[in-house]
């Protein structure tokens, strides 16, 4: 029988907090860790069969540790991104199917999208989360003539612009296949759907209906704050 696994990363390195928090993933957000959000949305999922838990050094893999569910194996992350992924996947047993890559700095993950996210990758091998962009979207074009530059704005049709988030959930084979050319080919990507398109495989995606925000800077705590605030029901009278 497949099994699903969930690879949270906690080892990014919060630089953009400017040392207001030691470190953005357990920081407490309402009065609990930011980690816990995501922890415990998968588990009410019940979607996830083992969890690799991504950490950055010594004394996070510690604290980290003390909300991990089970079963959980923790991997050191790498000085990107895209190696942290890579090392989680290589950690995986070879009776894993399928693979969520959830960054837990998004700790506003609904247990109802999982659900939805695990009944499409079992159809369409790859598929992100994901919400429409409701901005105006420019493009900065600079041309250099007559040694001067020239810079000019062009606007790109956001009917075909999409934010993507995570989770972003791919079939195990199509995932590690689609890291193993980013690798060979010494790439930068930003995101693991960005890895598959490498390979020229199509992307479902998955529109949210609800606030999904990564947690970047020191003010997003407030807002985080917030939308948490309009989750939880009112108190009783």
């Amino acid at each position: 029988m497949s099994r699903t696994a969930a690879i949270l990363l906690a080892a990014g390195s919060g630089s953009r907090m400017n040392g207001v928090v030691t470190d953005k993933i357990l920081a407490p957000l309402a009065g609990r860790p930011v980690f816990s959000y995501s922890v415990s949305a998968f588990m009410q999922s019940a979607i996830a069969d083992l969890y690799v838990i991504v950490y950055r050094d010594q004394r996070q893999m510690l604290e980290l540790s003390a909300y991990a569910p089970t079963p959980s194996v923790l991997v050191r992350g790498g000085n990107e991104r895209q190696e942290s992924v890579m090392h989680a996947l290589a950690a995986l047993p070879a009776d894993i199917a399928h693979v969520f890559i959830h960054d837990c700095a998004r700790p506003l993950i609904q247990p109802e999208q999982l659900v939805a996210l695990h009944k499409i990758v079992r159809r369409e091998h790859a598929v992100v989360l994901a919400h429409r962009v409701t901005d105006t979207i420019k493009e900065h074009l600079v041309r250099t003539a007559g040694g001067q530059e020239h810079v000019r704005l062009r606007t790109i049709d956001r009917a075909r612009l999409w934010g993507m988030e995570t989770p972003q959930v791919f079939s195990r084979e199509l995932i590690s296949r689609a890291y193993a050319r980013v690798q060979a080919r010494g790439l930068h990507i930003t995101d693991d759907a960005q890895a598959v398109e490498t390979l020229g495989e199509p992307v479902a995606l998955l529109e949210n209906p609800h606030p999904n925000p990564k947690l970047t800077t020191a003010a997003d705590f407030k807002y985080l704050e917030f939308l948490l605030a309009q989750e939880s029901p009112p108190p009783a009278a």
